[in-house]
This record gives structure tokens, C-alpha cells and sequence, in this order.
């Protein structure tokens, strides 16, 4: 019988990644895991209950081969002809910590469950976080 745990049972950690050096998409899925509370022995699919996890230096993330050169990122304005293209390199100059975002965004759960687990991720583009009262324990992945 799988056993299903109370939303006020769950105790929710902080972790602190450092994304220096890291190659985007493995930094992500990770993240993504540790978010989801998979990593975790009493796992509900249907719940919140992973932690907390702050990613500094998201300026510093890298990809792999021609990957840099190739990958964009669209939007849409909403008016005719408003398809925006942004590349890589133009993201991680104007916004790095929307790369991460991004790319975590996309491996979790596309509903509500999904928005709400996103708000658990804070990131930085320096070595800097407004969350040392929280205690964070380093994450190395």
C-alpha cells in the first residue's frame, strides 16, 4: 500500500547550487528533481513536497558544442507580426537567471502543481543571495 503524507508532514529544505561551470540542461534536470521532491523516500506525485533550492552564479552556466551559437529563445507580443527572437548569448548579457528558469521550467509538470513548484526556485546571477537566515546546505550536482 503506498502511503500518502499530509501536506504539514512534509519538512522542506533549503539547498544552494552553484551553476559555475555547470552545462544547462543536467544542471536543470536536477534542479527540476530536487524541486519536484523526487530525490525524497516519501514522493506524491500529486503534492508539493520537494525543497527549496537557490542557484548563484546563473551568469556562469555554459552549453555544450555549437549549442551557444544555435539556441534561441521566442516570444510573442501578441500584435501581428511581434514573434521575438532572442538568442543565447543576448539572454545570458540582458537576463542569465531567465536561462535557468527556462530550461527548469520546461521538466516540470505543465498545470498548477507546476506553477506552484516553480516559485520554490530563487536565482541569482552573482555569488550573492538574500537567503542566508533560511541556512541553506550547499548542493553539489
Amino acid at each position: 500500500m503506498t502511503k500518502f503524507i499530509k501536506s504539514s508532514d512534509v519538512e522542506k529544505k533549503w539547498y544552494v547550487v552553484d551553476a559555475k561551470d555547470q552545462v544547462l540542461g543536467r544542471l536543470a534536470s536536477k534542479i527540476a528533481a530536487i524541486l519536484r521532491g523526487k530525490h525524497k523516500p516519501v514522493f506524491t506525485p500529486n503534492m508539493d513536497n520537494g525543497d527549496y533550492v537557490i542557484v548563484i552564479n546563473a551568469d556562469k552556466v555554459r552549453l555544450t558544442g555549437k549549442r551557444e551559437e544555435l539556441k534561441t529563445y521566442i516570444r510573442y507580443t501578441g500584435y501581428p507580426g511581434g514573434q521575438r527572437i532572442t538568442s543565447f548569448k543576448e539572454m545570458m548579457a540582458k537576463k542569465p537567471e531567465f536561462v535557468i528558469y527556462h530550461a527548469v521550467k520546461g521538466m516540470l509538470p505543465k498545470n498548477r502543481l507546476g506553477r506552484k513548484i516553480i516559485k520554490n526556485l530563487k536565482i541569482y546571477a552573482g555569488e550573492n543571495h538574500p537567503h542566508a537566515a533560511q541556512k541553506p546546505e550547499p548542493l553539489s550536482l
